[in-house]
């Protein structure tokens, strides 16, 4: 099963800001701080409560309590005011006029100034509202009723002033530092939610986009669990193939452009970048996608790697074609979930002339498996079940395809390849087919069940070819191996030729699922994979 994915973004973002590059904000900062050096000793800071100019902050609250009879450390202590209140409280003294006397009589209780209208500046810049009031309530060590006039400062208030500035400082630089962190996260999700905005396309694109996105929704909520994606990542033979693949053959990703559909934790992306490809473009719908983009960010690939969440089918993608497209879009017996659909649209879409998707190649083979024991588990137990006869039940057992590791001692036919795909070439009309079938008996015995898997090759243009298998003979991955168990086993001998013919089809109630049908010897017996 892929890492795979595609949802609808929610948020409307025709609002949204555009948000501004963290060196720009720097050079704001700093030419705001020039500019208040350089103005030192001007007057700059308005009374709270009359018009007149002052030279500092603190000029201005011992104007204010000397002139206007408040003091505004006492208003802060009485009504415990924190670092939003304090930012109100300026703000409603300098929209709506108020007298100080009414400062002043507030009785304990619901505060005039608590609505968040007065987080809006009445004037810009103002010095008043950059300023802590922890600082100016004497937490710092120094109290503003005791203050002594602006100039005649103490030597030791001055230098406690100057420390608590320096603390100040400090913590401020670690808040930019976790802004600026945090506002890189925001440009990468606004970048995909504007792209799926203004490009969401109403036509219909293949199967899967027809798909209503209730149908699809417990699909996608799977692949957003880090448990699935865990297994994926752990499976060796899975895994590394990719990475050999991308790896031992850095020519066929130079400088190219590389579309990775359901990418998930995005690994096939960092292999596909450590591998030299220009850039690359991430596609997944699942939730998995934002740890996908602390994922590339911890390894310092987001110069090269970009998200987009949301169905392929759906979104449109910031080029107009690509080079390669990845994708890891197996499922059970290789088309179980029908992702395979969505790599054929974005080829049909987005693929260059000349360009391939990978992997390339994929083969179905069938065996015959005699496996009495396992038969006795599964199938004939519901004979006598605790002396009761439950045979009906098999009924509903026996159509249920099974996912297991088969043990490869009991096969007792050779493989045979029922269909060969082409990812470049094939239509989604072709991943329905019918197909006949001979397997050729190596062990006198019964025909338990009848096994399927696959087999993956990266061949197209690569110096170094690269594949591997899902069946039985070889070491096992999380997709093991798919049985069809037989109600009742066929007497088979060695040397002779087991024919019939087997039917792949889409299930219509539910087209992810797959319907798998075989016509063996006198018996037609159908099973579905869901």
């Amino acid at each position: 099963m892929a890492e795979r994915a595609d949802t609808h973004a929610g948020a409307d973002v025709e609002d949204m800001p555009e948000l501004s590059d963290g060196d720009d904000d720097f050079g704001d900062d700093e030419a705001q701080w020039q500019w208040m050096e350089d103005h030192d000793g001007s007057p700059h800071v308005t009374c709270l409560f009359c018009d007149r100019l002052l030279n500092s902050v603190l000029d201005t609250l011992q104007h204010c309590t000397v002139e206007h009879h408040i003091n505004l450390v006492d208003v802060i202590n009485k009504h415990h005011v924190d670092d939003y209140s304090y930012i109100k409280l300026i703000n409603f003294i300098r929209s709506t006029k108020c007298e100080p006397t009414h400062l002043m009589g507030l009785p304990d209780g619901p505060l005039p100034w608590e609505s968040d209208d007065f987080l809006r500046p009445v004037i810009q810049d103002d010095p008043l509202l950059q300023t802590d009031p922890e600082e100016l309530c004497g937490q710092q060590g120094e109290g503003l009723s005791t203050c002594e006039p602006s100039g005649a400062e103490s030597r030791h208030a001055i230098l406690q002033r100057a420390n608590a500035a320096e603390e100040r400082a400090r913590r401020s630089e670690d808040a930019l530092a976790r802004a600026m962190e945090d506002l890189h996260k925001l440009k990468l999700l606004a970048q995909g939610l504007v792209l799926n905005a203004e490009t969401r396309r109403t036509a219909n694109l293949g199967s899967v986009a027809e798909l209503r996105d209730d149908e699809d929704e417990a699909y996608f909520s799977s692949y957003g669990h880090y448990g699935i994606h865990e297994e994926m990542l752990k499976d060796k033979v899975r895994t590394e193939s990719y990475r050999d693949f991308m790896y031992s053959n850095p020519e066929v990703f130079r400088d190219k452009v590389v579309l990775d559909v359901g990418c998930g934790t995005g690994i096939l992306s960092m292999f596909a970048a450590k591998a030299g490809a220009k850039k690359i473009i991430a596609v997944d719908q699942s939730e998995i996608i934002y740890q996908a983009m602390d994922i590339v960010r911890s390894n310092q690939l987001e110069d090269k790697i970009t998200f987009l969440k949301g169905r392929i089918e759906d979104i449109c993608l910031p080029v107009e074609k690509v080079d390669i497209i990845i994708s890891e879009w197996m499922g059970y017996f290789l088309l179980f979930e029908s992702m395979l659909d969505s790599v054929l649209v974005a080829r049909d879409l987005y693929l260059a002339d000349g360009g391939s998707v990978y992997p390339d190649l994929c083969n179905i083979s069938l065996a015959a498996v005699g496996d009495k024991q396992k038969h006795q588990e599964r199938i004939a137990f519901w004979d006598n079940v605790y002396g009761f006869n439950m045979s009906c039940m098999k009924k509903a057992v026996v159509p249920e395809a099974v996912v297991e590791v088969v043990n490869a001692d009991t096969l007792i036919s050779e493989p045979t390849v029922i269909q060969t795909i082409d990812c470049n070439r094939v239509c989604l009309s072709e991943l329905e087919f019918a197909s006949d079938f001979c397997l050729k008996i190596t062990n006198t015995g019964d025909c338990t069940a009848i096994v399927g898997y696959f087999d993956i090759f990266f061949d197209k243009g690569c110096c170094n070819k690269v594949m591997f298998s899902t069946g039985p003979q070889v070491t096992k991955t999380h997709w093991k191996q798919t049985v069809f168990l037989l109600e009742k086993p066929l007497a088979v001998q060695a040397g002779e030729e087991l024919r019939g013919k087997i039917t792949v089809r889409k299930n219509k109630k539910d087209p992810r699922s797959l319907l798998v049908t075989f016509d063996l010897r006198d018996r037609k017996l159908t099973y579905s994979l869901q």
